[in-house]
């Protein structure tokens, strides 16, 4: 089978191999994967600045979507012909997260799903509803879930409040959907005019360019939730335009790390939240909601298999709007 390997750093230096075909142990099922989706952080894993220590050969990729070809003993909770997307963790199944859990992340902590063919726990699988192709699906474990983990399971949010968006990432667009799905009003914020367009037809109720209009928190004002996914260089300006008391979830570090000042933190009185994905509860629900409206999450191209390394140029180069997938062959 074919499988995906970072033997050496950089998106061109990503092999692909011929490996065993493995077979499910006790607990365990056999996916045949059909689609996978990619994220920001593939690209850093791949590149080398997610972890630099990187233990290798490693098999990248967190977010995929197949069908069970075989169960090992024991297994109840799936069988063979089930429809399923991989937990971002595997071991994260509800409340809190443990050590254990945070470590059981797929394509970062252990090898990843970026094969034809993998084995993972039964405990690590979501069953998917019918009228979700594999490549929809395949965009949920890892944005949907941080999405939907911010916005509804931390954030509690209710129609009429409002979110601010950055970007029109995977995680932003998701955002947008469960946002307007539950009556909130959105500002959006993007450097990309066509963009903005599509934002607008999405339903975003304001929106920002924010290289026309760089101090973009002077009109995002009062925000009750901002989904912040760009780190040092946007995380001062959502301080500022967060509410007093309001909250601000910290997902990503698209525009680099850096040193920070806290001060408005405090003397807002401002929630601060990390978030790390989410768990396997969190997916089920999500998708139980979204099942019931039949909600379709947003692609910007498929690649195939072969095209992989095309495909995380595609996303890095910024010009994605939603999610980058990638189809088997």
């Amino acid at each position: 089978m074919k499988t995906l390997e970072i033997q050496e750093f950089g998106i061109d230096q990503l092999s692909t191999v011929e490996r065993d075909r493995p077979s499910p142990g006790p607990g365990q099922a056999l996916v045949r994967m059909r689609a996978w989706s990619l994220n920001y952080r593939d690209i850093m894993l791949i590149e080398g600045t997610y972890n630099p220590k990187l233990k290798r050969p490693m098999t990248p990729f967190s977010d995929g979507a197949g069908h069970v070809v075989a169960v090992g003993e024991g297994v109840t909770r799936v069988k063979p012909g089930d429809r399923v997307m991989a937990a971002f963790m595997q071991a994260w199944i509800s409340g809190e997260p443990g050590e254990a859990a945070l470590r059981s992340a797929l394509g970062g902590a252990i090898d990843g799903v970026g094969a034809e063919y993998v084995v993972l726990s039964e405990e690590g699988l979501v069953h998917l509803p019918e009228y979700l192709s594999f490549e929809e699906a395949a965009t949920l474990p890892c944005a949907g879930v941080t999405a939907w983990h911010a916005l509804v399971t931390e954030g509690g949010l209710k129609a009429g409040e409002s979110v601010l968006l950055q970007g029109t990432g995977g995680v932003s667009v998701f955002a947008l959907q469960f946002a307007k799905m539950h009556g909130a009003k959105v500002t959006a914020t993007s450097s990309k005019p066509e963009k903005i367009e599509r934002l607008k037809a999405m339903g975003a109720d304001v929106t920002i360019n924010y290289l026309d209009e760089p101090d973009w928190h002077k009109i995002a004002k009062g925000i009750d939730h901002v989904v912040e996914v760009g780190g040092a260089g946007t995380l001062p300006k959502s301080l500022r335009a967060v509410r007093p008391g309001g909250r601000v979830y910290v997902i990503g570090v698209l525009s680099g790390r850096g040193e920070m000042d806290f001060t408005n933190v405090f003397m807002r009185n401002i929630r601060l939240q990390g978030i790390f994905v989410g768990s396997r509860e969190m997916a089920e629900q999500m998708l139980a909601v979204m099942t019931a409206v039949e909600m379709r999450p947003v692609i910007d191209r498929v690649f195939a298999f072969s095209e992989v390394r095309e495909a995380l140029h595609h996303m890095k180069s910024g010009a994605h709007f939603g999610k980058v997938v990638v189809r088997a062959d």
